[in-house]
């Protein structure tokens, strides 16, 4: 094993028994653990976040299985390289061996001729694709290849399974084991890594590598001031692997949701000059619209909308100039995230109270039998009421008067709460 290889390379398991995380699909009886069982696996997507064990998992398939493992990286690859990738699988088909496995890293970084050249390959069982992606794949992923493929979703790891990981580094890896390292806190460590099992093991080798630098100790006690600030102070070696990517977005859609347009045209701008994905940003631009702005001003919507058909449209370099329009008008806008709490209540009241029936008078009524049964009787038909509105109950009965659209403090929304209180006073209470 190379002395300069990552901890996270160093400790990186070859058997699923080895494997830590992703339970749902790789657990006893899970349904991924089944399929590499059976030997007969199809073409599938892993979509997670960074560092929960996407690469990891494919390796480990192909050694199980015995399969020939082609890598490629869709940030290094083209056409040329999937092409002769899928000439190599050709040759080695032969005594009926199975097909090998082409994993594709980042897959959502291939364009569409890029995907288009899998196609044939994959339909003719030349190869079977392993995908990657932290970005959805419904959005990312050409049409005719996602129908061709499973989904599986991979969590990020939780703070039993981070643990476990530190655990083993401590004893697994022959750097660490020249050191006497006890790890006193953890909370430190479990932040900066958000889940992500390679951001930990960077942290943990940074951590210790500069101990031993600074002051040779005999023992090294990590806590969680020494953490923060080893990471703080070699935040390029820590992100070695290009996790900064996450970071930047998020300081990206925090200054939009700050109401902040210089810190978002600059993080913009960090984003455009390090090569980001403009249907990237747009997208996240879009979530963004929605869930922070909201009803405060319901063009912010349209015109993050436009944005993303914009820089479809007119491609590179141009779209940045589309993506700063939309950036500096998102983040000058009024915020509410009263659209985005009201179905988070819902959800949680769907959770709570289970599937509450429908109340008889607003059910759908198609046939006599329903009519008899009462269905749709004393329906009251806004339309034929002044004003187009009469005062009536639309929830189960078992949570009348639940207010989950809370108006959020802005110009727009305080005419709609003056509206609502009007409109619904002997029902909901609006006048807080």
């Amino acid at each position: 094993m190379l002395a300069n290889q990552p901890l996270a390379e160093r400790l990186r398991p070859r058997e699923l028994s080895e494997f830590c995380g992703q339970e749902h699909l790789v657990g006893r009886n899970a349904v991924l653990r089944k399929v590499i069982e059976s030997g007969n696996i199809p073409s599938f997507i892993l979509w997670g976040p960074p560092g929960v064990g996407k690469t990891t998992l494919a390796g480990i398939i192909a050694n199980t299985l015995k399969r020939p493992f082609f890598h490629l990286s869709a940030v290094h690859s083209g056409v040329k390289d999937v092409r002769e990738t899928i000439e190599k699988a050709k040759n080695q088909q032969f005594f009926n061996q199975p097909n090998p496995i082409l994993f594709i890293d980042e897959i959502h970084r291939f364009n569409k001729s890029q995907q288009d050249s899998l196609l044939s390959a994959v339909e003719q069982g030349i190869i079977t694709l392993i995908g990657a992606t932290t970005e959805n794949p419904s959005f990312e992923v050409i049409s005719p290849l996602l129908s061709r493929c499973q989904v599986y979703v991979m969590k990020p790891l939780t703070e039993a399974e981070l643990i476990k990981l530190m655990n083993k580094a401590l004893i697994k890896d022959s750097y660490l084991a020249q050191y006497d390292i006890e790890i006193a806190e953890h909370e430190a460590l479990i932040r900066v890594s958000g889940g992500d099992a390679r951001k930990l093991y960077n942290a943990i080798e940074l951590v210790v590598s500069s101990e031993a630098d600074e002051s040779s100790p005999e023992k090294i006690i990590i806590n969680n001031e020494m953490v923060l600030r080893h990471v703080q102070k070699n935040l390029a070696l820590y992100d070695k692997n290009g996790e900064q990517h996450y970071d930047i977005i998020s300081a990206f859609i925090k200054s939009l949701r700050g109401s902040d347009p210089n810190a978002a045209v600059y993080w913009l701008a960090r984003m455009v000059e390090g090569g980001e994905d403009p249907k990237f940003i747009a997208r996240r631009m879009l979530i963004l619209a929605a869930e922070d702005i909201g009803i405060a001003n319901p063009n912010a919507l349209l015109l993050a909308q436009a944005c993303f058909e914009a820089v479809n449209v007119i491609g590179w370099p141009e779209s940045r100039i589309i993506l700063s329009e939309a950036a500096i008008y998102l983040a000058t806008s009024p915020k509410s995230n009263s659209s985005y709490m009201a179905i988070e209540d819902a959800i949680a009241t769907v959770k709570s109270e289970g599937d509450l029936p429908v109340p008889l008078h607003i059910r759908n009524a198609p046939t006599t039998l329903m009519k008899n049964l009462g269905y749709g009787k004393e329906y009251k038909y806004a339309h034929s009421y002044s004003g187009n509105f009469v005062p009536d109950n639309f929830l189960p009965e078992e949570i009348k008067g639940t207010v989950f659209y809370d108006p959020g403090v802005n110009s727009k929304e305080e005419e709609i709460r003056k509206r609502l209180s009007a409109m619904w006073k002997d029902i909901y209470n609006y006048n807080k």
